[in-house]
C-alpha cells in the first residue's frame, strides 16, 4: 500500500506518517508553524530544537490549515496572506501601502483560513452526526409508510371484493327466491287451466253422447221414441260451462343505477386532517446521543479486546463462594448493579445480597425452581408471576408494577438481553405438552412468539431456564424434552442437545462472552460446555455437591453455581 505524506481529506483512510525526513512512524501531531505532520518522538526533538522549540505543536486532529499559495493579482511576486478587515478582501503584504488600505487593519489570512476550515469542520461533523443520518432515518420511514400504504391498499381491495361478492351472493339468494315465487305462480295458473281443460274434456264427451242418442232416434222403426224425445225436455242441450282466461303476472324491471348500486357498497374515505409532520429529533439530543453511542462503542471495544484475550483453561479452579442468607437452596441467580446479585430459593423467597453475605431486600413471589427472574441494562429486576400470569418488574426505587400480562400462558423463566434489552420469556400452559418462548421489547409489547419449528413439531415442553448467547441465539433448558433447545434470533431451531448417553435432565443455563453454552445436568451433578453450535467441548465442572440447579456469569468472567442443595454460590475461574 502506497504511504502518503499529504494532508489527508476528512473521508481518508490511508495510514498517515511523520513528515520528517527518513521517518516512517505514525504521525499523532502537528506543527502549525511549520505545517509539518509529526510523530511522538519527532514532536519532542522538534520542541527541543532552538529554531523551532517556540512553534505551535498540537495534537493532529487539532492542528491549522495551511493556507493555499494564491498569488496576488496586483503584485504577481506576492502570495496573499492577509485579510484586509475593513474591506474584507484577500491580499499580499505589498498591497497594505497603497491608498486603497492606506489606514485599514489587517489580520493574517492563515489564521482567517483555520478559523473557517475549524467552522467547515463543524458543519461537515453536524451534517454527517445529524443531519445526513437523520435524512436517511426519515427516507426509511417514507419506505416503510410505501409499504404500509400498499398492504393497507391491498387489504382495502381484498375487502371491497369480498363486499362485492357478498353482494352477489345477497342478489342470487333474492332472485331465486322470486324465481322460486314465479314457479308457484306457473303452477297455480297452469293448475286452474288444467281444471278447466278436464271440465272440457267431459262437457265434450256429454254432446258426443247427446249425438250418439239423437242418431238413436232418428230410426224409422222407432217413431214412438223420436215423438217422445220431440216432447221431452230431455231434448235441451246443456248450455257449455263459463271459463275464464287467467290473469298473467307482468314483470316490472327494478329501477335502479350505478349510483344506487354504490350506495349498497362500503366507500373509501380519505379523512379530512392535516398530515402530521414526521417528528424529527432535536440536533442537540441526536449529538447528545451520539456522544452515549461512542461511550457505548469504547465499552463494546473494550469487551472485544478482552475477549481476544480469553480462552478455556486447562484447569477449573474454585476461587471464592457466597454465602446467601433467607433461602435454603439456590435455585436461579441474576447478577445486577453493584456486584449485587438476586437469588430464588425454595417457597418463592427471592432476596438481593451483596458478595459479603448481606441481605439487602427480600420479597415474596410465586416462583419456583426455574429461572423466572432476571435484571435489565437499567438495573431493574424483572420476574415472572405464573399463577396470576404476569410479569412484574421493580425498579431502582423498589417500586413493583404488573409490566405485562401473558393471557392464557404461565410465564416461567425469563432473560433480559444483553443485545438489545428485550425479555425472553418461555411460557406454558398447564395441562397442555407444549410450550412457547415469547419476545417482548423494553417496553413490554409483544414482537416473536416461538413455538414450532419448520415441520410444524413443538419444540418445546418445559422451557425451565432461557438465555440468550453472543449471536443472538435463544438457549432454553426444558426439563420435559430432556434437552437444551437453540433457535436462531429469527426462531428458526438450530439444534437440540440431550447429553451425553445417559439420561439428560437439563436446569440452570447461561452463556460467556466467547459464545460458550453451560448447562448443569442435575442427574449427574456435572456442568455441561459446549460452543455456540452445539458442539460438546467438557463436562466443565463435576461436583462434589449434589443438584447443582444455577449457573451465570459474572463480570470477571468467573462461573457463578447455585445448588438445590445448599445456600451457598461457588465461583471458578475456567477462562484464561
Amino acid at each position: 500500500m502506497e504511504i502518503s505524506k499529504s494532508l489527508e481529506p476528512p473521508d481518508a483512510q490511508h495510514y498517515l506518517v511523520c513528515g520528517t525526513e527518513d521517518c516512517e512512524k505514525n504521525c499523532q501531531f502537528y506543527c502549525n508553524d511549520c505545517h509539518q505532520p509529526l510523530c511522538e518522538q519527532c514532536r519532542d526533538e522538534h520542541q527541543k530544537n532552538k529554531k523551532t522549540k517556540n512553534h505551535e505543536v498540537v495534537p493532529y486532529k487539532q492542528r491549522k490549515r495551511k493556507l493555499p499559495v494564491e498569488k496576488c493579482m496586483i503584485h504577481p511576486t506576492k502570495d496573499i496572506d492577509l485579510l484586509c478587515e475593513e474591506c474584507q478582501i484577500p491580499i499580499c503584504s505589498k498591497c497594505t501601502a497603497t491608498k486603497e488600505h492606506r489606514g485599514h487593519l489587517f489580520t493574517d489570512l492563515e489564521i482567517v483560513f483555520a478559523e473557517k476550515c475549524s467552522l467547515c469542520h463543524v458543519e461537515i461533523t453536524k451534517i454527517r452526526s445529524y443531519f445526513e443520518p437523520t435524512s436517511q432515518d426519515l427516507k426509511k420511514e417514507i419506505v416503510g409508510d410505501v409499504t404500509e400504504i400498499k398492504k393497507i391498499m391491498k387489504d382495502i381491495r381484498t375487502s371491497m371484493k369480498a363486499e362485492a361478492e357478498s353482494v352477489k351472493k345477497l342478489v342470487d339468494t333474492v332472485t331465486s327466491d322470486k324465481i322460486k315465487h314465479v314457479d308457484k305462480i306457473e303452477q297455480s295458473l297452469l293448475e286452474t287451466l288444467s281444471g278447466q281443460n278436464k271440465t272440457m274434456d267431459a262437457y265434450i264427451n256429454y254432446l258426443n253422447d247427446l249425438i250418439k242418442t239423437l242418431y238413436s232416434y232418428l230410426s224409422p222403426s222407432d217413431i214412438e221414441n223420436l215423438t217422445f224425445a220431440l216432447k221431452s225436455e230431455n231434448l235441451m242441450i246443456q248450455p257449455i260451462q263459463e271459463t275464464f282466461k287467467p290473469v298473467l303476472p307482468v314483470f316490472t324491471a327494478g329501477q335502479y343505477s350505478k349510483a344506487d348500486i354504490a350506495k349498497l357498497l362500503g366507500r373509501l374515505n380519505i379523512p379530512n386532517t392535516k398530515p402530521e409532520n414526521r417528528k424529527i429529533k432535536p440536533m442537540e439530543t441526536a449529538l447528545k446521543q451520539l456522544k452515549l453511542t461512542g461511550k457505548q462503542r469504547k465499552q463494546d471495544s473494550e469487551k472485544s479486546d478482552v475477549k481476544q484475550t480469553l480462552s478455556l483453561s486447562s484447569s477449573v479452579t474454585k476461587v471464592r463462594e457466597y454465602t446467601v442468607p433467607g433461602v435454603d437452596y439456590v435455585y436461579h441467580i441474576s447478577l445486577g448493579k453493584s456486584v449485587r446479585l438476586w437469588v430464588s430459593g425454595n417457597f418463592g423467597n427471592l432476596v438481593q445480597a451483596d458478595l459479603e453475605g448481606n441481605q439487602l431486600q427480600k420479597i415474596q413471589t410465586s416462583g419456583g425452581d426455574e429461572g423466572y427472574h432476571t435484571v435489565t441494562q437499567d438495573g431493574d429486576l424483572i420476574y415472572t408471576d405464573n399463577l396470576n400470569k404476569v410479569i412484574n418488574r421493580i425498579t431502582t426505587d423498589n417500586t413493583i408494577t404488573e409490566f405485562i400480562e401473558t393471557g392464557d400462558w404461565n410465564p416461567i423463566s425469563i432473560h433480559s438481553s444483553q443485545i438489545n434489552g428485550d425479555l425472553l420469556v418461555g411460557m406454558r400452559k398447564y395441562g397442555d405438552s407444549e410450550g412457547k418462548v415469547t419476545r417482548y421489547n423494553k417496553t413490554g409489547t409483544e414482537i416473536q412468539n416461538i413455538q414450532r419449528d419448520n415441520k410444524g413439531q413443538a419444540l418445546y415442553g418445559t422451557p425451565h431456564y432461557i438465555t440468550e448467547n453472543i449471536n443472538g441465539d435463544v438457549c432454553v433448558s426444558d426439563i420435559a424434552k430432556h434437552a437444551v433447545v437453540v433457535v436462531d434470533k429469527s426462531g428458526q431451531h438450530r439444534f437440540s442437545y440431550t447429553g451425553q448417553g445417559s439420561r439428560f435432565d437439563p436446569d440452570g443455563i447461561c452463556t460467556d462472552v466467547l459464545g460458550h453454552i453451560m448447562v448443569c445436568d442435575i442427574r449427574s451433578d456435572t456442568v455441561h460446555l459446549l460452543d455456540q453450535d452445539g458442539q460438546f467441548l467438557s463436562l466443565l465442572l463435576t461436583l462434589q455437591q449434589e443438584y447443582p440447579y444455577s449457573v451465570c456469569v459474572d463480570d470477571e468472567n468467573n462461573l457463578c453455581v447455585g445448588y438445590a442443595t445448599s445456600f451457598v454460590v461457588e465461583v471458578y475461574k475456567y477462562l484464561q
